[in-house]
């Protein structure tokens, strides 16, 4: 009889020192009076980031639905009911994610301030994450660097002017191979920072890489110049992207634009359609409130404050023993 695997992937001092971490992060929120919520993990609406696959349920009576991908349009509803500075430690899923960083469910920290913009986020993220890792690991204040000067540093190319030729050239320079799949410049710049800026990133002090391109805003307010950008950034961490903070869009129907335009990018891929999420759009008609969000991988700081060598090792169960 085969020897079936029981015992927890991480050791029992890292999951002590993870409980430690979750009991630091809900002082310091405590402390800065933002409240602790609970929505639901599953939806009727899918999400349509083309970039990211819902995991489905089928529920007896109530038919298809979607584990949640992140908790974000719930929250924002809490939002625009009026509910203020917020906050949920949660599982999330993403369907087709395995790797040395990615499991299929994994804890995600989300919270939303009002009236932030991005960079007074970023303030609040990095006190954050230094407080969870207090007594663990000690950071050097964070550095702060473009999305346009990262990449032209680190991999030697302009992605506000790039042609998606010279960016194929520019990931073979850095031997990198380019799937099929990947034909448009905003899927090669993905490929691009993910393997070759984002590695470099992070190593003597925690890097917020802001102001991304305007066509990969997702859910960001877009500020308009020479070339737009999307009040969006990431933290990264060791080469190890940790979180990822809006400017958060309170605009119905551009968001209901962005959405259809997902949509139609999904169908052309091949990728299967999924229904929108009306509540949260009717939310943000009602009115969203000026403020910033931010999701932070729990799992993934847990690997860099203990310098772990994979995600298994951050948390009980991977999905293979789950």
């Amino acid at each position: 009889m085969s020897q079936l695997v029981w015992r927890p992937s991480a050791a029992l001092q890292v999951l002590s020192e993870r409980a430690a971490m979750l009991g630091r992060v809900r002082s310091h929120f405590a402390e800065q009076g933002v409240i602790e919520v609970d929505t639901p993990q599953l939806s009727r609406a899918g999400v349509t980031d083309i970039h990211l696959e819902s995991v489905p349920a089928e529920l007896s009576g109530a038919g298809r639905m979607y584990l949640q991908t992140s908790p974000e349009y719930p929250m924002k509803r809490l939002l625009a009911a009026g509910l203020g500075d917020c906050y949920q430690i949660c599982h999330v899923f993403r369907d087709g994610e395995r790797g040395a960083r990615h499991n299929p469910e994994f804890t995600m920290i989300e919270w939303y301030r009002l009236g932030f913009d991005a960079p007074r986020l970023m303030d609040d993220v990095e006190a954050l994450v230094s407080r969870a890792v207090a007594g663990i690991r000690t950071l050097a204040p964070s550095r702060r660097i473009t999305y346009r000067q990262a990449v032209m540093e680190l991999a030697g190319t302009d992605p506000m002017t790039a042609t998606p030729a010279e960016l194929r050239t520019t990931l073979a320079r850095h031997a990198i191979d380019v799937p099929v799949s990947a034909t448009d410049a905003d899927a090669l710049l993905d490929l691009l920072v993910s393997a070759v800026v984002g590695p470099g990133l992070g190593r003597d002090a925690p890097v917020f890489l802001y102001d991304y391109p305007a066509s990969q805003a997702s859910l960001a307010r877009i500020r308009p110049g020479e070339f737009p950008v999307a009040e969006r950034f990431e933290l990264y961490l060791d080469g190890i992207e940790l979180a990822n903070g809006f400017h958060e869009l309170a605009d119905s129907r551009e968001q209901r634009r962005r959405f259809e335009s997902d949509l139609a990018e999904r169908a052309r891929r091949g990728q299967p359609p999924r229904p929108l999420d009306e509540r949260f759009l009717a939310s943000l008609q009602q009115g969203l409130p000026d403020c910033a969000g931010v999701a932070l991988g729990f799992d993934r700081l847990v690997m860099a404050a203990l310098s772990l060598p994979a995600i298994d090792a951050a948390m009980t169960f991977p999905v293979e023993f789950a």
